[in-house]
This record gives C-alpha cells, sequence and structure tokens, in this order.
C-alpha cells in the first residue's frame, strides 16, 4: 500500500477483525512495511490518547463494545418510525452506538422512556451498530401461564395445565395472537380482575397442539413443579445490580483468557488460560488459570435473588429452552464471561508439573477480560491446523499452551484411573416451529475434555483449599456401588464373557478393566450401560465421603456459580476463608448446610427427570411418522414384562411387550436377568442385536412399543401365541442350561 491508512480505516479494520489487533495484523492487513510501521505506530498512539482504542500488552481494542445482553433506554421513534435505544451502561469516550429495536408481534408496546433488557447482535456497515431483541422490560414481571384456550364470544379463556390450579384467565379480543380453540399457548398477565372476577391474559405465543413437540419442555417444566417464573422483587433486585468494579479485586486483565463453549450457548460462566511455568525448577510444567464468575458479588446471603436461586437449585436444560437458577440480567449479562468486557471473577492460578500433578494452587478476586469466546469446534479444528480468522492469531500463544497442559493432565489421568465411560450424548436439533429435524450423537472432542480437566483440577484445588483453611463447604459425593449392584454388573459381565474382580476393595481400575475388555466389541455398549447403571447417584453434602467415579479424595463443585446454587456455597466458603469481603458465607447458612445439600440434591433430579422426560417425548414425536418401519438397536435390559432396546439410530429406548414375543411362553429369570421359551429355549438377554418394527410412538407420554423380527440375526418364529400353561420341566431345564453356560464362561475365562 502506497500511503498510510487513516484513522477511520484502522478503526473499521480493528472493528470488523476484533482478533487480529496487533500491530503486527493491522501492518500486514494495509500491507505497511519498513519505516512506515513507525508511522503507523504514531497513529495507533493517537488513538489510543483520543480514546478510541484501548491497548492491551501488544493488542488494540475498541474499549466501546457493547455486551450481548443489556439495559437499554428506549428514544422516540425517528422519521420512519423505527425504535432505537441506547445502552444505559455505556463505557465508551466516544457517543453511545445506535441501537435498533425490532419487535416481535408478541412484544407488548415499547415507548420513549422505557427501560428494557434486550438481546444485542452487532451489525456492520449498516446506519445502527446493533439490533436488538427485547427479553422484558425493566420494572415489569408479568405473571406468566401455560395452558390451553378456549374461544368465547368476549374473546378467550385460558384454562391452566399447572396442578391444582383451578382458576381461569380471561383474553380480551385483542390480545389472542390469532390463538385457535384448543391450542396450548404461553400467556402473561396484562391486568387485573376483569367484572366477569377473572383476572385478565395476552397471549405472547401460539404453542398449537398440547401434544406437539414445541409444547413438550413447558409441559414437563410445570408437571415436574420446576419454577419458571420469577417473583418481582428477585426481578428488581437483579436489574439494580451495578457491573462490579476494581475496587477490592485484584486486576487480572492482562492474563488473556478465552471461554471455549457449545455454538449455543447464552452464558459463559469459566475461562482459562495456561502457558509454560517459567519457573526453571519446573522443566516442562505449566501454570493454568482458572476463572469463573464472581456471582457471589451480585447474590448475597439473604438476598431475595438468594432465596430464589436456593430454591431452584440449578438451572433446567431442555432442547428449546433454559429455565435458568438466575434472572437474564445476571446469567446473561453481568455473571457471564463475555469477550472485551470487564467482567468480576474468582480465579485459581494452579502450578503443574510436566506429567499433569498438580503442585500448588491459589486462589484471587480479581477482574478479568476474556480476548475471545470461542467454540469446542473453532479450538479443535484450530489444534489441528485448520485455523479460521478468530483463531488464527491465538494459536501460539493461546491455543496451543492449552492443549499442552490437557495433555499434561491426561497422564496425570491416566495414573489416577477415574471411571472411564464412553457413553454417546444425544443431541436433538428442532426446527423454528419446535419440531425435531434431527437427532445426533455429539463429537467428543479433546476441545471438550481439556475444559473438563480443567474444570475438575479447579473444583479439587476448591476443595483443598478450604478443607486446609477448615472452612466449611458442601462436596459433591459419589459413593462406591453397592454390592447388590456390583453383582449384578458382574453377573452381566460373565454372560458377555468378561469378568469382574471379585473379593477385593473396589477401585475405579478394575471397572476401567471390564470396560477395555469389552471395548471395540458388540458388547460395548451394554457394559457401559450395565456399569453407569452399578453406579450410586452423586449428590451434595457438608461431610466428605469422596468422589468414587473420579477416584478423588476431596472434590466440591466451584465451576458453574450461575447454574448450580452448590458452587455459589463454594464461592462464598472462598470469599470468607480468604477475608475478601462480607458477602461469603453466614452463619445462618452454615447452620443450614445440611438442609440445603439435601435441597438442592433434590432439585438437580427434578431437573434430570424433567429433561429425561422432555427428550422422550421428542424422540417419541420425532418417531411418531415412522411407525411401521424396521429398526435396529440392541437389548438394554429385560423384565418380567418384556425387554427394553435401545435403537441404533437415535438412541431412544422402546419396549418389546412379552406379550408379543413369539408364539410361546418367556420365563424371567431374575438373577440372570434373562427371558427364556418355553418351546424353543431361545434366550434373550441385554447385548443382544435385534431387529425391531416401531409398533407405536405416544409423544404425550413418550413411549415407543416394538415389535422383535430378529434377535443376533436370526428371524424370531412366527405364528399364534400358545395358550397352555408350560410344563415345569422347560423351566428347570432351561435354568440348567443357563447355569451350564455360566460355569463355562467361568472356566474358559480364568
Amino acid at each position: 500500500m502506497s500511503t498510510l491508512p487513516s484513522k477511520d480505516e484502522i478503526l473499521q479494520w480493528i472493528a470488523d477483525n476484533p482478533t487480529q489487533t496487533a500491530k503486527r495484523d493491522i501492518a500486514k492487513a494495509f500491507g505497511i512495511k519498513g519505516a512506515a510501521r513507525i508511522d503507523l505506530k504514531r497513529i495507533l498512539k493517537e488513538l489510543e490518547e483520543e480514546g478510541h482504542l484501548e491497548k492491551r500488552k501488544k493488542t488494540y481494542r475498541d474499549p466501546d463494545s457493547l455486551p450481548p445482553v443489556s439495559i437499554l433506554q428506549v428514544d422516540a421513534p425517528d422519521e420512519n418510525g423505527d425504535l432505537t435505544a441506547r445502552p444505559l451502561e455505556w463505557q465508551g469516550e466516544g457517543t453511545a452506538p445506535r441501537i435498533l429495536l425490532l419487535p416481535r408481534a408478541s412484544d407488548p408496546a415499547l415507548g420513549q422512556g422505557d427501560r428494557i433488557l434486550a438481546r444485542l447482535t452487532q451489525i456492520r456497515g449498516g446506519e445502527h451498530h446493533y439490533e436488538a431483541r427485547l427479553i422484558r422490560k425493566i420494572g415489569t414481571n408479568p405473571k406468566r401461564i401455560l395452558g390451553v384456550f378456549r374461544k368465547s364470544a368476549e374473546g378467550g379463556r385460558i384454562l391452566p395445565i399447572d396442578k391444582g390450579a383451578d382458576l381461569e384467565w380471561m383474553v380480551p379480543p385483542g390480545a389472542l395472537s390469532g390463538a385457535k380453540d384448543g391450542e396450548l399457548v404461553e400467556a402473561e398477565q396484562s391486568g387485573p380482575k376483569s367484572r366477569m372476577g377473572l383476572p385478565r391474559a395476552r397471549v405472547i405465543n401460539r404453542l398449537g397442539d398440547p401434544s406437539a413437540p414445541k409444547a413438550v419442555s413447558l409441559i414437563a417444566i410445570h408437571q415436574h413443579g420446576i419454577p419458571d417464573h420469577f417473583p418481582d422483587r428477585v426481578v428488581a433486585e437483579a436489574d439494580a445490580q451495578k457491573p462490579a468494579g476494581l475496587k477490592g479485586r485484584e486486576d487480572l486483565r492482562e492474563i488473556p483468557f478465552v471461554t471455549i463453549d457449545p455454538e449455543d450457548a447464552r452464558d459463559r460462566d469459566d475461562a482459562c488460560h495456561a502457558a509454560p511455568d517459567p519457573d526453571p525448577a519446573n522443566e516442562g510444567g505449566h501454570v493454568v488459570w482458572v476463572a469463573i464468575a464472581d456471582v457471589a458479588h451480585y447474590v448475597t446471603p439473604g438476598s431475595a435473588l438468594d432465596h430464589e436461586a436456593r430454591k431452584r437449585g440449578n438451572s433446567s436444560y431442555f432442547p428449546d429452552r433454559v429455565v435458568p437458577m438466575l434472572p437474564d440480567r445476571l446469567s446473561g449479562d453481568l455473571c457471564s464471561l463475555h469477550e472485551a468486557v470487564p467482567r468480576a471473577c474468582i480465579a485459581v492460578r494452579m502450578v503443574l508439573d510436566a506429567e499433569g500433578n498438580k503442585l500448588s494452587h491459589e486462589f484471587h478476586r480479581g477482574l478479568m477480560h476474556s480476548v475471545a469466546s470461542l467454540t469446542y469446534q473453532q479450538v479443535q479444528a484450530a489444534e489441528d491446523g485448520n485455523p479460521d480468522e478468530k483463531t488464527a492469531p491465538l494459536v501460539e500463544d493461546l491455543i496451543h499452551p492449552l492443549f499442552a497442559a490437557y495433555g499434561a493432565l491426561k497422564r496425570a489421568r491416566e495414573q489416577r484411573q477415574p471411571l472411564n465411560l464412553d457413553l454417546p450424548e444425544r443431541r436433538i436439533v428442532l426446527t423454528e416451529d419446535g419440531r425435531v429435524a434431527s437427532v445426533n450423537f455429539k463429537d467428543r472432542l479433546d476441545a471438550h475434555k481439556l475444559i473438563e480437566e480443567f474444570m475438575v483440577l479447579a473444583n479439587v484445588a476448591a476443595a483443598e483449599t478450604l478443607i486446609a483453611k477448615k472452612s466449611p463447604l458442601l462436596f459433591r459425593v459419589h459413593e462406591e456401588p453397592s454390592d447388590d449392584k456390583l453383582d449384578a454388573l458382574r453377573e452381566t459381565a460373565i454372560a458377555s464373557g468378561y469378568t469382574l474382580a471379585k473379593g477385593q476393595v473396589l477401585k475405579t481400575r478394575h471397572l476401567n478393566s471390564l470396560l477395555d475388555q469389552a471395548a471395540g466389541s458388540d458388547q460395548a455398549e451394554l457394559i457401559n450401560m450395565a456399569t453407569l447403571r452399578s453406579m450410586t447417584q452423586a449428590y451434595y453434602s457438608p461431610e466428605n465421603f469422596g468422589h468414587f467415579g473420579l477416584a478423588l479424595k476431596n472434590y466440591a463443585h466451584f465451576t458453574s456459580p450461575i447454574r448450580r446454587y452448590s458452587d455459589l456455597i463454594v464461592h462464598r466458603a472462598l470469599i470468607s476463608a480468604h477475608g475478601w469481603g462480607k458477602d461469603g458465607l453466614s452463619p445462618e447458612e452454615i447452620d443450614d448446610l445440611e438442609a440445603t445439600a439435601k435441597h438442592i440434591s433434590d432439585t438437580e433430579r427434578r431437573s434430570m427427570a424433567a429433561e429425561r422426560d422432555t427428550t422422550d417425548r421428542y424422540l417419541a414425536a420425532y418417531l411418531s411418522e415412522r411407525v411401521g418401519d424396521e429398526l435396529t438397536g440392541r437389548i438394554s435390559g429385560v423384565a418380567r414384562f418384556g425387554a427394553f432396546v435401545r435403537l441404533d439410530e437415535t438412541g431412544a429406548d422402546g419396549l418389546i411387550p412379552i406379550r408379543s414375543i413369539g408364539r410361546e411362553f418367556f420365563h424371567y429369570d431374575r438373577e440372570s436377568e434373562t427371558l427364556m421359551g418355553s418351546d424353543t429355549g431361545v434366550v434373550i438377554q441385554p447385548g443382544q442385536r435385534v431387529t425391531v418394527r416401531l409398533a407405536r410412538a405416544v409423544p404425550v407420554t413418550g413411549g415407543l412399543e416394538l415389535e422383535l423380527l430378529a434377535l443376533d440375526d436370526k428371524q424370531m418364529p412366527g405364528g399364534p401365541r400358545h395358550t397352555s400353561r408350560p410344563v415345569r420341566r422347560k423351566i428347570a431345564k432351561s435354568k440348567k442350561k443357563g447355569a451350564k453356560v455360566k460355569r463355562k464362561v467361568s472356566r474358559t475365562r480364568r
């Protein structure tokens, strides 16, 4: 380039390329070489002095970016009738950006002076800098209702689906939003009781048929009693919060943290950084930082926010929505570690040796600054040699060191031998109208495992620190399996041709040995599922009983205080133990730790049940159009009333009723977990490959009924079932045959 770029051109480049802001990147973009670099440095210095740029180490960034969730004040309509808004918490020195509001048909009317919480999307090259979608008006928090709409001459009524809710809601003619009789609708209160004695509401979302996929998660939320409406005082407390400043905190903004999350993440509660340890005494070692949103600063003991967060216990996640533990103002804004925005955090600095063993750690309460919000796929591609525009400048200094530290942690993990289950996680992809577009199995990338190992390490550090400081806390406890469950697992292993050690103290390495035996075989999924079923359920406790699955003596949840109340308790304990402020663990909380542990363990199970029910219903709805199709799968369990099958394509679970199997009676043997035909001696047991026909799919319940066609590639005999009672000789013969098989397997495997 023959001439230097103008200041406007440089600012536009930095805005368009937020991750390529080093002086060398800017020089390369404009073809500036040699002595001209001195002039470029002068221009950048002028822009910094004028307040247009902010220098951090060797990069220049626009200090005036807004977080994706912000409080705005609505301005008067412009000459075209469009509504614009301005940010109330503008920190830049220049003119506040112009924000265009994009109202939906169901949004309430907005006027000049209204304060709103909105989700922002940055726009390049337009007349406005951001587009905004309303989350809600500040100062208003109308009650939400889910129910069936019934049309009437006066407009309509809503019959809530909540258990025990017998009060109907009146919908005036102008607030129907096109709702039809019999539809499931979401509505909000719009006024006091009408002359008919009913409160008024307006429809904000039509969900169609109550059995349709779009309604599935809402029904599960209400059936399981998960609170999905924040009381007015809670929202008011959240709205009144201001971003935490540097007072009383360490300035960690020079550390180039990055966040790594799923593509559809809406909140970011953890950030990380890694670098080689400069200490010559720790050759090949690493320094790992994990920074977690400082939720305790905003949610203080005894506040309305605290009472509601404890009541909920955790956030609940569904394919189409999240029921958060905290209001949007916190979960999506002030407590979310968004890119290029200063955020309050509690961070831990951990020193590892070359083999991934933690040598030391220390906690800090600080103010951090994320240099990039990345996805797992982006980070993995960059590490594999395929960076995109955003990750290319970060590969050498940020991404490679993260994976180097992970490599060391992986070696330490192999020595520790935590339980190594291989259970693919399903991902349900929905269309805009809430129908299931596809069901996939999530990829397990090294980038996922990297973050998991960093979080486990930080959780261990939190537990160890609080134990050393003799501070009360909540541990994450996972006890070893019971003898009965181990015996059941051992029987499944023997029936599949494998062994599980007996007569010694059980360690996770023994279970991993079993999993390794089955790895790559047709029995691998069965053994993994059987091992999972043998585990006890993890829970929270003020007493430390260790974490069996992770093979750790000391473990507490520290890394997700946005979505787990347990982590907030641990944050408060760290604040008290370090003397960081008055927002630590209160005496009342310490007295109630046992009750809190029981409560949040229960809310966690409640969310898991609702999420599982929702997934089952979505899968049933997805498969309802394929009734009559032949599908493949594997027997995942047997019971007196039939056999359960996990389908290959979707991972959905269905039932083959015993009444529909073949033309003979099948006898259930609880000890060997088998069904055996009284005439043919056919044995049905977990792990067998099957071909089935989908006989029935019921979206309302999530049930799938299957018809068995082939077992281990052999066709099942057809024809009518015999109705005579089976003779005892057949049963005894079947049991004897089963016992003979077990003895043979035992001798073979010694």
